[in-house]
């Protein structure tokens, strides 16, 4: 499984912010009870952390109001050795 950053963002409106929240967490996607937010520090955002089979099974755990403003990005790891030696397997 790969793994996915999924970032939700709402207007913000302390309503907006209550609406967000109330929805994702409504969702009965278990994945949103684990959703951070950035609201009390004026990032109006909820960031997930999923693993997954596929970028378009990331954005559809995304309630279908919000989905089209998601964002999903696909996360990776690096080491050393993917850059030793001139060899080049990682694409930045």
């Amino acid at each position: 499984m790969a793994k996915f950053l999924i970032e939700v963002p709402h207007a913000a409106d302390p309503e907006d912010c209550r609406l967000a929240i109330q929805t994702l967490l409504q969702t009965g996607a278990h994945f949103f009870t684990k959703a951070d937010w950035g609201c009390k520090d004026g990032e109006h955002k909820a960031w997930l952390l999923v693993e997954v089979d596929s970028k378009n099974e990331a954005r559809a755990i995304v309630p279908p109001s919000f989905r089209t403003q998601a964002k999903v990005v696909q996360l990776n790891a690096f080491s050393m050795a993917d850059f030793e030696g001139g060899n080049r397997k990682a694409k930045a």
